[in-house]
């Protein structure tokens, strides 16, 4: 029976032997027998450590092994002392050794003690010999180069990225693996990527960065990004100078400096797979709902062919919810910053990022801005959105067969009742999308004055049929040609979905475009100037997304090429909502352990994607056995014909899901491994692999998008009910918001103000600053400035748009009439001011060197009514003295070496005139002026 130091030694010796080192017992030592030799027991002045690491036979660190369960970061202390013990004979790359680990056999942690700041970290794996060789060439390391980074050049950037690539440098200069930049749709959030992976990669000498995408068509899109960046030093582009790969294979090449990929091929390299089907990256992370998406995270295992080391920095853009459970693993197998990029942050995202906002950058402050343009909403509704419909038995309805859509006529046995939530999903009224339409069509001198072409439209629909009705609709309600609108989704079979989204951006037709999903998030259509929702939607951060799709703005000319010729400025966009999408309750994503709501088709996406969920295997497999008994020999037939000669049936497809959660069938494949590994009892590890080799049979050919496809449309046999009795009418129609710049300005202020007072209202008893202005706020106990500081780093901390400026300017928006006082807004002591406004002590916002200076004058005039004179010069040095509380709270002693006071002679100047008097004068100053 291994002890459980014995059994942590054999893990450490398995996981450093798979990062590619030889491990040699001391008395085998052979320095030169591989590039990296980890020796067991290396003798050292300070004692035997547990493993010396050598690099072409020369010591570059240790490994402090623990036994299992032992806290790694309180033996740092003790790697430390291993890396600067003397050592017999063996060379060394330093005197001190650089590279310290501490490992138990399931933690790692890793300290470079060349780092400005050296700070150990967990590590997923040992690095491998040829990265610490590399390492210990290098002058300086990562994060000491990062300290050099070079300042922002804003040429040709919008202060809003200026501000985020300065922000993440701060950030990363004070190495926080986290970073998290928010930005509106439309402000420029891949540019500002761009720019900051190129000064990565220039300038900190990054090796490869990766950069994440939510889909495949983002993937091409910020490929483009990258093609045609012109770097600001270099004037080439960033292509010329850089090599920058998106992965269509699971081949990475060695020479790319960037890698474009989804966290679903990322993850299928890691497991070691040779290919990956494109089809499983084409659907965003947005489509599945929540009960669809795994709740276990993706278990990672080491891969040498893609080891810890191989990016410095990882770019996150829009990556949906899972990113932060469910593929948390993946991301954290690398020994890499994580560097996020979001328009729509959840609480999931802040929790993910550590709550290090580098960068809030809002919607209403890019519309203020002129980056964005705001919105409008006209609000239509009709009676049978609102209520449904009811159809008379005896009534002849027309049925369509979903898979083949052959079409017939029935009459109705029974009444036919449905509901405004049934719409488009069991049952569809064509006049009730005809209705919308027309009053679409009827409303545009209103909703575009001036118009002679509608204006380039995007329409959600609720599924890849009721996108088919609306295309129909379309063309027949504004009596145009097919190239007049067309369904951009995963289904379209019209061409290729990204020559569609292309041609929709960049030329004159067509005029109108349908999806369900597919450019709901992320895809850049910068004429669109109306978003018509036929579907509804409860997720905040998903609506936030569909309506981004609109928010971008687009240069005179670039619009006239696809709009009217003497169309004046894309100034805003219109909502227009059929279905109340305005007006329902939004909600945070939340998880559910309920699986039977999940539609069967995203059942199939949510499997294809890894879920490994018992939950899902079992619900899959009942649906394919029930799917399995209403097909037809011809269905089966088609299956059969997909599959190929070797291709699993329907029943096969579900008698394998099903083994992969029966315990019975886990159980035997777990002794069977035991048997082969000479175990006498299956272990822990060989149940979870019994477990995954069943899994991954179980679901290897529904990777295949395809076959899902097929299934989908055999389970979809059902028919659909096509009322084409029941006529529909408009019951309201009219504008319910309108949101100009001046409104987004104000919306924006109140924003800031409202964060602020609950901000004082949360923390008034843990900083001392709100402390003293909160409770007692005119006690003579001095406020320091380091006190004051410390409140506004706190602020900065919540939200970067809560620093003295920006409120100050919000207050102005809001309450002109009661703010007074101009000069540097950027003043810290302005913070005393704007605590006292916001907790209603004081009736007008004052700033807070006008209150000094009022402060200072009636103490002069008592002085004088005293009959206490002073001299012209005095009365200069009295003036430095209330500057310098003015900015900073009080003045002192110290005071008086810095300018202006030193170079007016310091503080002996001071005494010269004052005599004896100063201190009690410096006093004086700092209790009736200072806060």
């Amino acid at each position: 029976m291994l002890t459980p130091e014995q059994k942590a030694r054999e893990l450490i010796d398995a996981q450093l032997m798979a990062a590619g080192w030889v491990l040699q017992d001391r008395d085998q030592l052979n320095r030169t027998a591989a590039l990296g030799v980890a020796v067991r027991e290396f003798p050292t002045a300070s004692g035997p450590a547990d493993y010396a690491l050598l690099v072409e036979g020369r010591l570059v660190g240790v490994v402090e092994a623990k036994k299992e369960g032992t806290s790694l970061t309180a033996v740092a202390e003790q790697t430390a002392r291993y890396l600067t013990s003397a050592t017999k004979h063996v060379p060394r790359t330093a005197e001190e050794l650089p590279f310290g680990y501490e490992a138990n056999g399931h933690e790692i942690r890793f300290l470079d003690r060349r780092d400005p700041e050296p700070r150990s970290r967990p590590e997923f794996w040992f690095h491998r010999p040829e990265t610490l060789r590399d390492w210990a060439r290098q002058p300086a390391t990562l994060r000491a180069r990062l300290q050099e980074l070079p300042a922002v050049e804003p040429a040709g950037l919008r202060a809003c990225q200026v501000e985020a690539i300065r922000n993440l440098d701060v950030s990363l200069k004070h190495d926080r693996p986290r970073a998290l930049i928010q930005m509106a749709t439309g402000s420029g959030k891949t540019f500002t990527a761009v720019t900051a992976a190129y000064r990565l990669i220039k300038f900190a000498g990054a090796k490869r960065i990766l950069f994440l995408v939510d889909r495949g068509n983002l993937g091409r899109q910020t490929l483009q990004e990258f093609q045609a960046y012109t770097t600001p030093d270099d004037g080439r582009k960033f292509t010329e100078l850089y090599n920058v790969q998106h992965l269509t294979s699971n081949h990475l090449d060695d020479v790319n400096k960037v890698t474009i990929t989804t966290i679903q091929r990322l993850y299928s390299m890691l497991r070691g797979e040779a290919e990956f089907e494109e089809g499983n990256e084409e659907r965003s992370g947005f489509e599945l709902p929540a009960d669809a998406v795994s709740k276990r995270p993706k278990e990672v295992a080491y891969n040498a062919a893609l080891p810890p080391e191989t990016y410095d920095f990882i770019i996150i853009d829009e990556c949906h919810r899972s990113i932060y459970n469910v593929w948390q693993q993946v991301l954290e197998y690398f020994d890499a910053h994580l560097i996020g990029l979001t328009a729509t942050p959840s609480k999931q995202t802040f929790g993910f990022f550590n709550q290090n906002l580098v960068m809030e950058y809002s919607h209403e402050r890019a519309v203020v801005d002129g980056v964005n343009v705001g919105f409008d909403v006209y609000r239509i509704e009709t009676e049978i959105t609102a209520a449904g419909a009811r159809v008379e038995k005896g009534s002849s309805v027309k049925l369509m067969e979903r898979q083949t859509r052959r079409r017939r006529w029935e009459t109705l046995d029974d009444d036919l009742v449905y509901t405004g939530n049934q719409l488009d999903r069991s049952v569809t009224t064509p006049d009730q999308i005809r209705t919308v339409l027309t009053k679409f069509r009827d409303e545009l001198p209103q909703l575009f004055p001036g118009r002679v072409h509608v204006p380039k439209t995007l329409i959600f629909a609720k599924t890849d049929h009721h996108a088919d009705e609306i295309v129909d609709l379309v063309r027949e309600v504004f009596g145009k040609s097919n190239d007049f609108c067309k369904k951009i989704t995963y289904g379209t079979t019209e061409g290729k979905p990204d020559e569609l989204i292309k041609r929709f951006r960049n030329e004159f037709n067509p005029r109108v475009a349908v999806t369900v999903d597919m450019i709901s998030t992320g895809t850049d259509i910068r004429p669109l100037e109306c978003l018509i929702f036929l579907r509804d939607v409860r997720s905040r951060v998903y609506y936030d997304q569909m309506k981004g799709r609109g928010t971008r703005t687009i240069s005179l000319d670039d619009l006239r090429l696809v709009a009217d010729q003497d169309v004046e400025a894309k100034t805003r966009f219109v909502i227009v909502d059929a279905v109340g999408v305005t007006e329902s309750e939004k909600t945070e994503t939340t998880r559910t352990e309920r699986t039977g709501g999940i539609s069967f088709e995203k059942l199939l996406e949510a499997v294809a994607l890894g879920s490994e969920e018992p939950a899902h295997l079992r619900g899959l497999a009942t649906r394919l056995a029930r799917l399995d008994r209403q097909l037809t020999d011809e269905d089966r037939a088609t299956v059969a014909a997909h599959g190929g000669s070797g291709g699993p049936s329907v029943q096969q497809l579900a008698g394998r899901l099903f083994d992969a959660v029966d315990p019975v069938r886990q159980e035997t494949a777990a002794l069977a491994l035991a048997e082969q590994a000479g175990a006498a009892e299956p272990t822990e590890a060989h149940w979870q692999q019994a477990q995954q080799q069943l899994t991954a049979t179980a679901t290897a050919a529904l990777n295949d998008p395809a076959l899902r496809t097929l299934l989908t449309k055999l389970h979809a046999q059902k028919d659909m009910v096509i009322d084409l009795v029941s006529k529909d009418r408009v019951i309201n129609g009219g504008f319910t918001t309108q949101h100009s710049a001046e409104e987004a300005a104000r919306r924006l202020a109140q924003k800031q103000v409202d964060s602020f007072t609950a901000f004082i209202a949360a923390h008034r008893d843990e900083i001392t600053a709100l402390q003293v202005l909160h409770n007692q706020p005119y006690q003579r106990r001095a406020l320091t400035y380091r006190e004051i500081k410390q409140l506004a780093e706190a602020l900065k901390l919540e939200s970067p748009p809560l620093l003295p400026e920006h409120l100050w300017a919000a207050y102005e928006q809001l309450e002109q009439s009661r703010v007074r006082g101009a000069g540097p807004k950027t003043l810290l002591t302005n913070l005393i001011s704007l605590v006292r406004f916001a907790t209603q002590q004081t009736e007008v916002l004052e700033a807070y060197p006008l209150t000094v200076e009022q402060r200072y004058q009636h103490w002069l005039g008592r002085q004088q009514l005293a009959g206490r004179l002073f001299t012209h010069e005095q009365l200069g040095w009295l003036h430095m003295m209330k500057d310098r509380i003015a900015t900073s709270l009080s003045v002192s002693a110290d005071s008086f070496t810095l300018p202006p006071f030193i170079d007016q002679g310091g503080y002996g100047r001071a005494r010269a005139l004052f005599g004896d008097a100063l201190p009690a004068v410096i006093e004086e100053l700092n209790d009736e002026l200072a806060a």
